[in-house]
Order: structure tokens, then C-alpha cells, then sequence
């Protein structure tokens, strides 16, 4: 099959090397809940709670990967791509969070980096994507500060055993999510609703991934350490002097809450006159532990955020497309996005797009092919803000397309499909869309130009 490359975003220019890739999480595709010794995580508790997943599934079988990861592997050489982002199951590697290692579970990631390799692909590896072992949820999670030394002890030994065959290693996936999502509205696992100990964890995060990255440093690995966060460009609903208040706060929530501590060392004053008696405890010298050379920020970007102090601003007036999320398409998000970090943090040397998709309704049409010409637009429109951030000088690696298949997507269960690759799951047949095609084309194309 073939289609045709995307063609605003084969109008720019990219590096010669820039990394084009897919994403993935444990979680949302792996399966095999209990196998080969795998402890729980939160989530496979969370998703037995009733009522919190919106169509009452789990990730107890989603896409089936620990069994079909070679044919997902020869699925993401045949795309073209040079990259695949995804990340380590905490409970399956180290059930408990601590104590013995599982040796299977290490074995399955062992076996799925070899592969990797072996078709030329480069791996890129997140430790945390917010499967936290529940036994470590059981005395606390991330509200114990015990958690966070459980946590450089995996990265540890995730490095140790894996780390000199990848070329990336990410601390967190969007650690915004766990706090916020988890901890303070708890419409994500573990489903609490405490503003205070959400500020807690955030801290625990940012400060795991400190020591861990200087705990990385001293096992001399070639590759490159660092964090990938969830941002949004905050934009005020009007011109009004209460709207462009709100539009800050919420960058400093959002954005400077965790890129401040990373590369300035302290929290921004504003969030933290904001939090009043629920800003973190902060021990002597944990900004320090946090403020380390990292080589990447890994940066997630869905649409825009539009800020109104009255919370009044509604998506479906603006006029815009929406995604089957009810979010707003607006690619020039993400050249303001990219190009504000990089005039507000400069040692942030190298920014990474690490996903970036669309969910839209999608069903496989008479002639057996998935036509999202919906989500192609999207890729296409968002990559070509990439080609614009880069040439406004802003130090771009590469862009992860969120996500290689269809999978279990959260609170949203499997109502939502991101994937370039539809799933269909009652058989686990995967079949590509047109988008991943239309990608593939374009990832070629750039590579036949390069070698031209």
C-alpha cells in the first residue's frame, strides 16, 4: 500500500539528524497483567475500581504486546522510522517496588531492545509512565519520600542491565499527570483528590529523577539522560488584565512548576503564593538533587491551553477542530510552545517532541483500510511546527508520533484511538491507517533526500 508524504510538513527543513519515531507505554499495550511473575501496578488496581474507567475495561490484555512484540517490532521497522519511544513496567521488572528482580520481566525487555537493534532501530526508554508497583502505593507511593530512593534503586538496575543498549533514558513521563491527575483530582490512578499531597509527589518526582539521573551519570552509560514533561502554551481567552493573570498561573502550574526546579533550582514564586499552606516540605539541598545536567527534555504536546479567569472559555466555540477528545487542533501551539522554552531555559540543550497525535473516530472502512485523513492533517500540520520552531533556531533531536497503535487509553479506556496503527481487539489484528502510511512516505522521503 502507499500513500502520499505529508506534504506542509516535507515543505520544511530538518536536520540531518533529526530522529523521526513512534511512542508507546507499558501499560497501554503489553497485557499479560500477571504473567511470568508481574506484580500489580496502580493502575491495574485502579481499573478495578467501578465507575473510573469509562467503558469498564483494563490493561489486563490491551494490545497483547508481550506476546506479539516481534510482529509489533517488524510493524515499526516497515514504517520507516529510526525511533521507538516506550517504556519499562516498574511491577514487572521489580514486583514489589523493592526486594528481588524478575528476572522474566527483565528478560522481555532485554529481548525487546535486541530486537530493536536488530532491525536498525534505535531505542528509547522511559522508566516511569505511572505504573507504580502498588505495594509502594500500599505505604504511601509518591507521597513517601521512601519512594523516591525505591525509584533510583530501578533506575539503577534498569541501566545496569539495559542501559548500554539504548540510546535514551527518560526518568518520567509527564509527572504533571501522576500529581495533578492522580493525586489531586483523582481521575487517575491511585484516584486521590489532595492538593497538597499532589504538590508533595511533584516534588518526590522531580527530586527521584535528580538523583537518579546523577546516580546513571556515575555507570559512564553512552546514553543520553533526561525527562519528558506534558506542556500546553497558556494562552488568555481575552485581553483582559484577569485573563492574562490566569493564562500565567496556569504556565507556572503546568510548564514552569517543573522546568524552573530542573534548570533555575526553585519553584516559581507565583505557584508557590498560589499553593499557600499546601506547597511541598522541601528538604535542605533538594533543589540542588534536582538541578542536574540532563542532556533532553522530552516535551508532550496535544493543543493549546486557553486561560479565562472565570472558566469560561469552551473548546467547542472557538471555532477550531477537536479531536474525539474535545481538544482543540492547533499546530502553531507548538512552535510557541518549542520556541518559548528555548528562550525561557537555554541550558535545556536539546528538545525533543516525544508525542504528539490526535484521537479521532476511525472505524475500518469496506475496502479494509482505515481512512483518517483527520489524523493525517494533524501529523502533517504539527510536524511543519516543528520545521518552523527549528527554524527560529530552537535545538530540536527528533519527533515520537503519538501513538504507534490503537491501546488503552486511561480513564478513556479503549473509546479512544490514538494509534497510527488501528487494533482491532477482538482479534488484535493490526492494521495501519492511512496516516501511518502518509508518515511513512514522508520518513522515507526525508531519508532518500539526506542520502541524496
Amino acid at each position: 500500500m502507499s500513500s502520499s508524504p505529508l506534504p506542509t510538513a516535507s515543505a520544511k527543513r530538518f536536520p540531518d539528524d533529526f530522529v523521526w519515531g513512534v511512542a508507546t507505554s507499558a501499560f497501554q499495550i503489553e497485557g499479560a497483567h500477571d504473567a511470568d511473575g508481574k506484580g500489580p501496578s496502580i493502575w491495574d488496581s485502579f481499573c478495578r475500581q467501578p465507575g473510573v474507567i469509562a467503558d469498564g475495561s483494563s490493561g489486563d490484555v490491551a494490545c497483547d504486546h508481550y506476546a506479539r512484540w516481534e510482529q509489533d517490532l517488524d510493524m515499526i521497522r516497515d514504517l520507516g522510522v529510526q525511533a521507538y519511544r516506550f517504556s519499562v513496567s516498574w511491577p514487572r521488572v521489580r514486583p514489589t517496588g523493592d526486594g528481588d528482580w524478575n528476572e522474566a520481566g527483565l528478560a522481555f525487555y532485554e529481548r525487546l531492545i535486541d530486537g530493536l537493534l536488530a532491525r536498525g532501530l534505535k531505542p528509547y526508554l522511559t522508566l516511569n509512565h505511572w505504573d507504580l508497583p502498588q505495594a509502594l502505593q500500599d505505604i504511601g507511593g509518591w507521597g513517601n519520600r521512601a519512594t523516591v530512593e525505591r525509584f533510583v534503586e530501578y533506575a539503577v538496575g534498569i541501566a545496569k542491565r539495559l542501559g548500554h543498549k539504548v540510546v535514551s533514558i527518560a526518568t518520567h513521563n509527564e509527572p504533571w499527570v501522576v500529581a495533578q491527575l492522580g493525586h489531586e483530582t483523582g481521575v487517575f490512578a491511585p484516584g486521590l483528590k489532595d492538593r497538597r499531597l499532589a504538590a508533595q509527589v511533584s516534588h518526590h518526582l522531580l527530586l527521584s529523577h535528580g538523583l537518579a539521573v546523577t546516580a546513571m551519570r556515575e555507570l559512564q552509560l553512552k546514553a543520553s539522560l533526561g525527562i519528558v514533561l506534558n506542556m500546553a502554551p497558556m494562552y488568555p481567552a481575552t485581553d483582559s488584565d484577569a485573563d492574562r493573570a490566569k493564562a500565567r498561573l496556569e504556565d507556572g502550574k503546568l510548564r514552569r512548576w517543573y522546568m524552573d526546579p530542573l534548570f533555575n533550582g526553585h519553584y516559581p514564586q507565583d505557584v508557590i503564593e498560589h499553593l499557600g499552606d499546601d506547597a511541598p516540605y522541601v528538604e535542605a539541598g533538594d533543589m540542588d538533587r534536582i538541578r542536574v545536567p540532563i542532556d533532553f527534555v522530552g516535551i508532550n504536546y496535544y493543543s493549546r491551553g486557553m486561560a479565562s479567569a472565570d472558566n469560561s472559555f469552551d473548546p467547542k466555540t472557538s471555532g477550531l477542530e477537536l479531536t474525539d477528545m474535545g481538544w482543540e487542533v492547533y499546530p502553531q501551539g507548538l512552535t510557541d510552545l518549542l520556541v518559548s522554552v528555548h528562550r525561557d531555559y537555554p541550558a535545556a540543550k536539546r528538545l525533543y517532541v516525544t508525542e504528539n497525535g490526535g484521537a479521532f473516530r476511525d472505524p475500518v472502512g469496506a475496502d479494509g483500510r482505515v481512512h483518517d485523513a483527520d489524523r493525517t492533517r494533524y501529523l502533517d500540520t504539527h510536524i511543519a511546527a516543528v520545521g518552523d520552531a527549528i527554524a527560529q533556531g530552537v535545538p530540536m533531536g527528533g519527533y515520537m508520533v503519538w501513538s504507534l497503535m490503537d491501546n488503552f487509553e486511561w480513564a478513556s479506556g479503549y473509546e479512544k484511538r490514538f494509534g497510527i496503527v488501528h487494533v482491532d481487539y477482538a482479534t488484535l489484528r493490526r492494521t495501519p491507517k492511512d496516516s501511518a502510511l502518509a508518515y511513512r512516505d514522508f520518513v522515507l522521503q526525508r531519508r532518500a533526500a539526506r542520502q541524496g
